[in-house]
């Protein structure tokens, strides 16, 4: 009998100076300041990437062409404690709808005003033979920990202005 080991989920955190509802807030409805330019899917460089605010949303980018790619949708949303996205991204980096990934987003008080933002990406056996793989990119430096840290300088300069 042939047993299947799943990989470990991706895990990382943050925590940035804000509150609760800020950190959210630049989470969703401001991805498309922070989220890196090379991280595409499209034929059209990045223009902007949105998670549209409520369970059953797209999660998307838009081209400077003006095309769309969908990367997944929103699974649950629930401002400002969690937020879960579908990732339909193949190891191919070409949308899926069949694929079935998932990345719960959770925002904790650490102290007034402090929000610790912890991310896990998770069921990525659904890779099949490219799960290990894949899950290599997304816990590089190109992967979460630098798409997080890109997130954490955005919340300092929009709590700062």
């Amino acid at each position: 009998m042939d047993q299947i080991i799943a990989p470990a989920p991706v895990r990382r955190s943050v925590t940035v100076n804000a509150d609760r509802l800020r950190a959210f807030e630049v989470f969703t409805a401001s991805i498309g300041t922070w989220w890196p330019r090379t991280h595409t899917i499209g034929a059209s460089p990045l223009s902007a990437a949105y998670i549209e605010p409520r369970e059953g949303g797209r999660w998307y980018e838009v081209g400077e062409d003006g095309s769309e790619c969908q990367w997944g949708d929103v699974l649950a949303w629930n401002p400002p404690e969690r937020l879960v996205l579908a990732w339909r991204i193949g190891a191919d980096w070409k949308y899926d709808p069949s694929l079935l990934t998932e990345v719960e987003v959770t925002f904790s008080v650490v102290e007034d005003g402090i929000t610790k933002v912890s991310l896990e990406h998770r069921k990525l056996e659904n890779y099949g033979a490219a799960a290990e793989a894949s899950r290599s990119v997304f816990d590089s430096e190109q992967g979460w920990p630098g798409i997080l840290a890109r997130f954490e300088d955005a919340v300092h300069e929009a709590t700062s202005v």
